[in-house]
């Protein structure tokens, strides 16, 4: 792996399960890169998750594509540095329920299923990582429905400029609306209304 990759995965993975150099060295023989250029997909609707990314470059889309209304919808957004997997997939090797799409042309770290469970297995340090990246999933997952269940269109919008700060210069305002659950014309009002408040 070249240096670069092997600094970024340990600037990533370090703090997130506290790993060690060494530690992280018993991996890299696993990880591998991967260019996706704009608008083709990570992984796609109904065919099985078989890899666990980061994202080095570029910004990604996850949606729903429902074939009765013709809509697509949606869900999260990953983004540089940021761990990038439809997570139940991945765990159980089941299709998935969504596509994940890259909005730019993006490049990602990643590490196949089965050299993953070999890492769990066999270095209990990165079963610990395992477990944490559950959790973050978890709360990601339970963080996203509690958004939509407790916060208005404009605290969501505030939340995800924070967690992507440059996404408005980067994705098209109708994907974020689609993601925030709402119309164009309803972004175009929240924005004038921030600016304002400024």
């Amino acid at each position: 792996m070249e240096s670069d990759s092997v600094k970024l995965l340990q600037n990533i993975v370090t703090p997130f399960a506290r790993l060690t150099e060494e530690e992280i060295s018993v991996s890299l023989a696993f990880w591998q890169k991967r260019d996706i250029p704009r608008g083709n997909f990570y992984n796609k609707q109904n065919v099985v998750c078989k890899d666990l990314g980061i994202v080095i470059k570029g910004i990604f889309r996850v949606y729903y594509y429902d074939p009765e209304t013709d809509e697509e919808k949606n869900i999260f957004f990953f983004s540089e540095g940021q761990f990038i997997v439809s997570f139940r997939s991945f765990i159980y090797q089941h299709p998935c329920n969504y596509y994940i799409e890259a909005l730019e042309d993006a490049e990602i770290l990643y590490v196949p299923y089965q050299d993953l469970q070999n890492l769990y297995l066999n270095h209990k340090p990165w079963e610990r990582f395992g477990r944490i990246l559950a959790e973050h999933f978890f709360n990601q997952s339970q963080g996203r429905a509690e958004d939509l269940l407790f916060l208005t269109h404009e605290q969501r919008y505030l939340n995800l400029l924070k967690e992507h700060p440059n996404i408005v210069q980067r994705v098209a305002s109708f994907h974020i609306a689609s993601f925030l659950g709402i119309k164009n014309q309803s972004l175009s009002r929240i924005k004038k209304r921030i600016q304002v408040n400024e």
